[in-house]
């Protein structure tokens, strides 16, 4: 709803005091209006305040703003080192961004002022919330939720109203529900709160400010498994049943080992899916084949058995060793510069890293020889990071491996994506550059292949995704909408859609056949840093600079669930094969075991207790020494590999 005439009248009514002209010259009034504002939130009802906690961040982004526009340097830093401790723990990043914001200059060019500046800041409340927002806005006096302010008095009183009271009536927009304020959650306030008209893709004539109405009126997604040729299928089949009797001709054949089957979702046609040969491969009944013995012998992972269980009860560790998995953590010592990327091939046979120094390096896991570089890079003329600039182009951001053969045989190829803004396909055979796919505008920071091998998506600084296809050296589509660098994207299963991830607080869900996108994630406080697709095709969890982790229902496009435990940036998500169990892991140092399934939600506090962030759904934390978690993977088999790189004492 719009802002009452009531606030445009009070407005209107401050002449007396000198309004407008007054309060450019005093910058001291914005001071002594947050803080009444802020003593007046603090001191609401507990029911209260939830709701009115997320207008303080808007009001304290455009008075900063403003002092700086209008030359009051010193005014605006006293400002933001006064009030941002109280806000840092949710927008930390956007408050590093905003403190860099030095002069009047940086207000016109930079992004994230003219974002403030431009679109009205959404924030949700109840009707009554609502209601004493204005009162105390209107009068000092807002009912029973006063809290230490008593109101504004005197002429420095009245310009300070008048300063918030401009920005409520300019740059805010109230969503107010009509539901009671007891019955909703906490998060519910904090959840769909922020520029949103900006964030959202607009369709229509009439702005849209609720991301659940544009995600609704995208339809029905198609999240079930992709169709099988049925020629593939019956050789499979064939192969299988061979190998089956072979070992023991008594031993049931199990059908669904081939592709589990999803009956309440609904499945891709062969018409929706990519462009792809018509006839299948050899190395695809080996994938298909090695696939169903890998869903036989997987362990399986059931949290649930740890429901109601006590951690100090006799039976304890055994059901832990049924609900958490086994992590096999490769540690990289010795690393100079900058914090690399890595990754594992679904053979696990190999390990690849790229460095900030220009240069990728693999690993054999299983002890055997890597076969001799062929490559035109003069070795014997570089010495240290400076020389070997000279021959690689830039910083190294992202490393994948193809998943062509899967858990049947190694890889045969590898993609890295790089500050020169290319992505480049390395042979596994040669160990030479093959092909450099030239098209983004600024450095690609991700880089991921499409379940079957055929396609792979790169994220960029330039604000796009694109679609690449190994045999051609142009894209094939452009997913543009992010209003800030895409940081980290993940393709579904069926590989009908993508996942982007971005710095603009939001992650999307796009058609990767028509570019389209289909759903917008908005919920974080901070730009996006890693996000993953759960193997059952139902799930989307993200990660930002918030430290929090959200879980995303893909079809419907609602936030299941938040949670929190990080004490540091999140680098890395991987679902377990059942989707049952997320792992997380990053700059703390830790890697984080979550019960996909369990409600969450922070712990009741009982009298004595110390204030815990971590929700009630982590299931377990594994600390390392000095390790910052920068990759996680699920084996077939649900063996969980982490990859990081040590921090000396030193440093």
């Amino acid at each position: 709803m719009g802002n009452p005439t009531n606030i445009q009248n009070l407005i209107a009514s401050i002449g007396a005091v000198g309004a407008e002209e007054i309060l450019y010259q005093d910058p001291s009034d914005r001071h002594e209006g947050f803080k009444e504002l802020e003593s007046w939130v603090d001191g609401s009802l507990d029911m209260y305040r939830p709701q009115f906690r997320p207008i303080l961040f808007p009001i304290f982004c455009h008075f900063y703003l403003e002092l700086i526009q209008n030359g009051f340097k010193d005014a605006a830093l006293s400002f933001f080192n006064t009030f941002s401790p109280s806000l840092n723990p949710a927008h930390s990043a956007t408050l590093m961004k905003l403190s860099k914001i030095l002069l009047p200059i940086h207000v016109q060019k930079d992004d994230l002022a003219q974002s403030f500046r431009n679109v009205k800041y959404v924030v949700r409340m109840s009707r009554s919330g609502f209601s004493l927002l204005i009162g105390w806005l209107t009068e000092g006096i807002g009912g029973e939720a006063l809290g230490v302010g008593t109101g504004f008095s005197g002429d420095k009183g009245k310009r300070g109203r008048s300063a918030v009271m401009r920005v409520v009536n300019n740059h805010l927009k109230f969503e107010v529900t009509s539901a009671a304020s007891t019955s909703i959650k906490e998060d519910f306030w904090i959840q769909s709160t922020g520029l949103l008209s900006a964030l959202i893709p607009q369709t229509s004539g009439t702005e849209l400010t609720n991301p659940q109405t544009f995600n609704t009126s995208r339809g029905t997604l198609k999240l079930g498994p992709a169709p099988i040729d049925d020629e593939l299928k019956m050789e499979t089949e064939r192969v299988i049943r061979e190998q089956t009797f072979a070992q023991d001709p008594a031993a049931p054949f199990d059908l669904n080992s081939i592709r589990p089957s999803a009956p309440d979702l609904v499945s891709p046609t062969e018409s929706d899916l990519l462009p792809h040969p018509p006839n299948f491969r050899s190395y695809e009944i080996d994938r298909m084949v090695m696939s169903a013995q890998d869903n036989r012998k997987r362990i399986r992972l059931d949290p649930a058995v740890l429901k109601n269980v006590s951690p100090t009860s006799a039976q304890a560790n055994d059901l832990r060793a049924r609900a958490l998995p086994s992590i096999c953590a490769y540690t990289l010592h010795d690393v100079s510069e900058g914090s690399p990327c890595s990754t594992f091939s679904e053979d696990t046979s190999l390990m690849a890293a790229g460095f900030a120094e220009s240069y990728i390096r693999l690993w054999n896991l299983k002890g055997e020889k890597l076969r001799g570089l062929k490559s035109d890079l003069p070795l014997n003329s570089v010495h240290d990071a400076q020389s070997l600039r000279k021959y690689r182009e830039k910083k190294v951001y992202s490393v994948s491996f193809d998943p062509l053969h899967g858990s049947s045989a190694p890889p045969k190829y590898l993609l890295s994506g790089s500050a020169d803004a290319t992505a480049r396909l390395w042979s596994m055979d040669t160990y030479t550059n093959l092909v450099v796919y030239r098209g983004h505008e600024s450095p690609v920071w991700d880089v991921k292949w499409n379940p079957t091998g055929l396609y792979f998506a790169t994220a960029s600084r330039d604000r796009t995704a694109r679609l690449w296809s190994t045999d051609r050296a142009s894209c094939l589509r452009i997913y543009a909408g992010h209003l800030n660098d895409v940081d980290a994207l993940a393709f579904h299963p069926n590989s009908l859609y993508l996942a982007t991830a971005s710095s603009d607080w939001t992650a999307r869900l796009w058609d990767v056949q028509r570019g389209k996108c289909l759903r917008v994630f908005i919920g974080h406080q901070g730009g996006l840093s890693s996000l993953a697709m759960s193997p059952d095709g139902r799930y989307l969890a993200t990660a930002a600079e918030d430290l929090t982790i959200n879980l995303w229902d893909l079809g419907s496009g609602r936030r299941i669930k938040k949670m929190t435990g990080h004490t540091a940036s999140i680098y890395s998500l991987a679902f377990s094969a059942e989707s049952s169990i997320l792992v997380s892991g990053g700059a703390d140092w830790t890697v984080r075991c979550w019960d996909v399934q369990s409600a969450g939600g922070l712990a009741v506090k009982t009298s004595g207790d110390d204030e815990s962030m971590e929700t009630t759904d982590l299931l377990s934390t594994f600390p390392t020494k000095r390790t910052p978690i920068t990759n996680l993977q699920f084996t077939s088999r649900n063996l969980c590999l982490s990859a990081g790189y040590y921090i000396p004492e030193s440093r």
